[in-house]
């Protein structure tokens, strides 16, 4: 089972701390850690209960909720009621992955963190990303369009040209491609499911069928 996602809350108005509390509760894959109101509150809390996501306000009683995400280490949204750019720039400068600006509705906050777990889930693991599997992570995580609701990506465009009327597997449009097999798996499964091309099995003397695939029509 996947562990869940541990938010830390930072906010001195413990009205608005608890509302954001209940969000963080109700997504599922998601635990709020107990909110903190204060800069050192919240850097003792960093260290000894190691959250995976803060949600950290700017103007805080005792310090700046900026310099706190700079200096902590962990990934972090920003929810403050500062619209002015300076602010807005310093917070992308000290590594927050978003800017939320109060008031804001209730799904403002439930999508991006619905978007966040499928970021951290696409980056998270220790190998090597490729440069389509970075692409995906950061235009899910800015809430652009998957690539399977778009009417048809770069890369599914190359696979389709390589193609052509041939049946092929998938290491072979890979090699076609010039990208990985893996990579080549994905975008034809993307493109079998929306019906564009069609799956065709290839049984040998022995083992499992091979999957073929071929442009639909």
């Amino acid at each position: 089972m996947t562990e869940a996602i541990r938010v830390l809350i930072i906010d001195d108005d413990f009205r608005v701390a608890g509302l954001h509390r209940e969000i963080v509760d109700e997504r599922p894959g998601f635990v709020a850690i107990e909110p903190v109101r204060a800069a050192a509150d919240a850097a003792l809390a960093i260290r000894r209960e190691s959250p995976d996501l803060l949600l950290a306000d700017v103007y805080l009683p005792d310090g700046d909720g900026i310099d706190l995400v700079r200096a902590a280490d962990v990934d972090a949204f920003v929810l403050s009621a500062a619209t002015d750019a300076a602010t807005i720039r310093r917070a992308f400068r000290a590594g927050a992955l978003d800017f939320l600006v109060k008031p804001f509705p209730r799904r403002s906050l439930t999508d991006r963190l619905d978007r966040y777990a499928r970021f951290r889930n696409l980056i998270g693991g220790d190998g090597p990303l490729e440069q389509d599997d970075l692409d995906r992570a950061l235009s899910i995580l800015h809430g652009a369009r998957d690539s399977g609701s778009l009417s048809r990506s770069a890369t599914e465009a190359l696979i389709l040209e390589r193609l052509g009327l041939e049946e092929a597997s998938a290491s072979e449009l890979a090699e076609r491609a010039g990208i990985s097999r893996a990579t080549a798996q994905r975008y034809l499964a993307a493109l079998a499911a929306r019906g564009v091309i069609e799956v065709r099995l290839r049984y040998g003397t022995t083992g499992r069928p091979e999957h073929r695939y071929v442009a639909a029509g």
